[in-house]
């Protein structure tokens, strides 16, 4: 019997790095899409998207001050490596940083090129090293009971695994217990709504801030704005959708696609809603970690603009965003079945105009968000 061989390591050089960094910057397909399409995994393909997008800036710099300064500073830290002592530095690292981030997070800063054991980067990052090298498999059994249970989570929020569970079961002759259900939930980033008990325990890692809406009336535009992330499905996989609402108009200030649930594409739809219509004087979001998170609550503060969280499980709390989302799948998503990543962007393009323009609503006297928002018309009672 010949003796096992050891699979030999495989080494990409940067143009196919950078390749495949702008290939998932384009989200034009999913990450599994990707990894079939270059044949590198998942994770590799989150941690190269992430080091190109932190390292694009210095492209365009061509100050030669700056270089010498970035060279000194690197140096100083080869210094601190030394000086300070590695488990020292180990602690203070995850204390201030890692525990703030997911595991899913955490697990794309491994880095296999780096000169560094990985069973020990996995340690620092604290996450397991099996986990580098896993596959998800997306079978078309699972995707349909994940398109059943966004239909059954659209038509009632507050449903949860069991009623779920129960749901897939008599409707549509699907089997799948109450925990399998409560895994594709959490993948798909949703959660039954409803009151209960102590609603939110804050995290660690994250600033606590209050609920400002209870008993507020809502009077004018960029009173409230407020967000939320959404499922999205697709044909081979499905991507995630935020976007930006004015309480008042229910006008769709901003939204953005990707196909991970990460902070970046929620602080680009921000930036861009900010930039074309101001501030609000109160944004609202839920607990989640991308708005959480030091770069979007950052930018709400340097904007002047009062940050409100909701408690985890409130049913009303986000209410005008939950109506979004089931008026846009119902509409839109479930008729069009969106194949890909680009005709869903298309598709949904088409869609949001509409829904500001020429869609009417029956909370604004049947007029549209856009003349609404832009103060066209006027209400005749207060949204």
């Amino acid at each position: 019997m010949s003796p096992k061989t050891r699979r030999e390591r495989r080494n990409h050089d940067d143009s196919f790095k950078a390749k495949v960094a702008l290939a998932a910057i384009k989200e034009d397909l999913t990450l599994n899409e990707l990894a079939t399409k270059f044949e590198v995994h998942p994770n590799q393909i989150r941690q190269w998207k992430a080091q190109f997008l932190a390292n694009a800036a210095s492209v365009f710099s061509g100050n030669k001050e700056d270089q010498q300064e970035i060279q000194k500073l690197r140096q100083e830290r080869e210094l601190l490596h030394q000086q300070i002592g590695q488990q020292t530095m180990d602690i203070a690292f995850l204390k201030k940083n890692l525990m703030k981030f997911e595991s899913a997070v955490r697990l794309t800063m491994v880095d296999k090129t780096y000169d560094m054991p990985l069973c020990h980067q996995c340690e620092l990052l604290n996450v397991t090293r099996s986990s580098l090298y896993y596959q998800p498999q997306i079978s078309e059994t699972k995707l349909e009971l994940m398109r059943r249970i966004d239909e059954l989570y659209t038509e009632d929020p507050t449903r949860g695994t069991r009623r779920i569970s129960n749901a897939l079961r008599k409707r549509y002759s699907l089997k799948a217990g109450r925990g399998k259900v409560r895994r594709l939930m959490h993948m798909m980033g949703i959660g039954a709504i409803y009151p209960k008990k102590l609603l939110s325990t804050p995290n660690i890692g994250h600033k606590k801030y209050p609920y400002l809406l209870r008993g507020v009336s809502i009077t004018h535009v960029n009173h409230v704005w407020s967000t939320d992330i959404t499922y999205v499905r697709l044909k081979g996989g499905y991507v995630y959708l935020t976007a930006i609402i004015d309480w008042y108009s229910r006008f769709v200030l901003a939204w953005r696609l990707s196909t991970t649930i990460d902070s970046r594409f929620c602080v680009e739809a921000l930036q861009e809603a900010l930039e074309k219509y101001g501030t609000p004087e109160i944004f609202n979001t839920d607990q989640g970690s991308q708005f959480t998170s030091t770069e979007f609550t950052g930018v709400l503060e340097s904007h002047g603009i009062q940050i409100s969280m909701d408690g985890k499980g409130r049913a009303l709390d986000n209410v005008f965003v939950e109506r979004l989302w089931r008026t846009v799948k119902q509409e839109d998503i479930y008729l069009k079945e969106y194949e890909t990543v680009k005709a869903c962007k298309q598709g949904l393009e088409k869609y949001f105009l509409r829904y500001n323009t020429i869609r009417e609503h029956q909370s604004l006297d049947y007029n549209y968000p856009e003349e609404v928002y832009f103060a066209r018309v006027t209400l005749n009672q207060v949204a």
